[in-house]
């Protein structure tokens, strides 16, 4: 079959590597696409959802993949379902579940999801004097909207929250996705990402990862987009897995379904390990970055036959594999990120990178006369497969080692938490 995917990043390289070796596709190709994955898809230069609607008739591609969340709320798939073409990812209506806090709080509300207590508000002086009246702190203030991953607050004090309250609903911080602001209580415990592919009735787990959101070491600085990931994770077992697809996959896929808005593609619970069980911090209507990074390359089943399952409501026919071994990312911003980034820098290592038997994706690169250069703030993912965890960190961080250019960051304890628990586990 032809597939096409959608999208720039790390995650979408990883997508398309895994398609391609895909035993049931033979071609593959990418819009818009970055440089660094001319190895695996053809890079289609076209913009706009008429241009890829055009497309993919032209081409008569057999499968179309969403990577980013803003295409999906947008309403690709409506377009695609319009003129009768398979679509991996869900309607406008159904994306709503990442596309708006409030609408996802107040699902998880409505069908006994467990999830942080909460408020939400569009008026700015009910919303600080409910903050005024709060005596427990930290309190989190979320845009409602989509902030690329960073409309979240961790407010420690009063103060803190006021002003990200007034940023967000006065200031537009995140323009029209601070509107509506959720406040919610704030959540104790280790955090785990687990995926799953829905065709709106069956669902399917992947293989359960952590992602590591701050800029540095040990949890500090900046929210990004993500610095890493590690699948499995050790803090969720067995036990675990069951309560997340009794409590939450299920009863959420359910939830859509008889809202007139069912899911169809892939769902990410982002989830809170409590003392109390597992609780939602968020739902995403797409592959995780860098999870998927990390999540695919542990695939043994065909990724296209799974995907063409989900648009065909057929996904309990499918048999669905996993390697039992471990998987690592690492994520190499470029300087200044997440505030800013550079760009221009000359990226050097990338094959000796790949000779250890590490796998590189490309996000923020570009190439000229043969050379790569970095052009974004996530520039690559380095990651690494093998038998236990230790082996899979160690590899992806003599794979990263090999690579450098000037202002390269990356954390250095990708795993680590993992590790820790493994430990003690002996």
């Amino acid at each position: 079959m032809k597939v096409l995917v959608i999208g720039s990043g790390g995650r979408e390289h990883a997508l398309l590597w895994k398609l391609a070796h895909s035993p049931s596709v033979k071609e593959v190709y990418v819009i818009p696409g970055n440089d660094g994955m001319t190895d695996v898809a053809h890079l289609i230069p076209v913009k706009g959802t008429e241009d890829i609607l055009d497309f993919a008739r032209l081409m008569e591609v057999d499968l179309t993949v969403a990577g980013p969340e803003t295409v999906l709320t947008e309403g690709l798939a409506d377009k695609f379902a319009e003129k009768g073409m398979a679509f991996f990812g869900p309607s406008a209506a159904a994306a709503q579940i990442e596309g708006s806090k409030s609408f996802a709080k107040n699902l998880m509300k409505k069908y006994k999801i467990p999830t942080a207590a909460y408020e939400t508000f569009t008026d700015e002086e009910k919303a600080v004097s409910y903050i005024k009246k709060r005596k427990k702190y930290p309190l989190v203030i979320k845009a409602d909207g989509l902030a690329s991953g960073k409309g979240v607050v961790i407010a420690e004090t009063e103060e803190q929250a006021v002003q990200a309250v007034r940023g967000m609903l006065e200031g537009k911080t995140f323009g029209s996705a601070g509107e509506s602001v959720v406040i919610e209580e704030f959540m104790e415990g280790e955090e785990a990402s687990v995926l799953c592919f829905t065709d709106g009735n069956t669902i399917v787990p992947m293989i359960s990862a952590q992602d590591h959101k701050r800029i540095s070491d040990g949890d500090m600085g900046a929210n990004t987009g993500g610095m890493g990931a590690y699948a499995p994770a050790p803090v969720m077992t067995k036990e675990l897995d069951k309560i997340v697809y009794d409590t939450i996959l299920m009863p959420a896929v359910k939830a859509m379904k008889k809202e007139g808005c069912p899911f169809k593609g892939c769902l990410y619970a982002g989830l809170m390990i409590t003392k109390d069980g597992p609780k939602v911090v968020e739902f995403n209507c797409r592959f995780g970055d860098p999870e998927t990074e990390a999540i695919l390359p542990l695939l043994e089943s065909d990724l296209a036959k799974i995907m063409l399952a989900c648009t065909k409501g057929t996904l309990k026919k499918e048999k669905v594999e996993w390697k039992n071994a471990c998987a690592v990312d690492v994520v190499l911003a470029s300087e200044g990120y997440p505030a800013t980034h550079s760009s221009g820098e000359e990226i050097v290592g990338l094959e000796e990178a790949k000779k250890t038997g590490c796998l590189v994706f490309h996000a923020g690169s570009m190439k000229k006369k043969g050379r790569y250069f970095v052009n974004g703030g996530r520039v690559l993912n380095v990651a690494a497969v093998a038998p236990t965890l230790k082996e899979a960190r160690d590899k992806a961080y003599e794979g990263v080692s090999k690579i450098s250019w000037r202002g390269m960051q990356y954390r250095h304890d990708i795993a680590d938490k993992g590790l820790k628990r493994l430990k003690k586990r002996k």
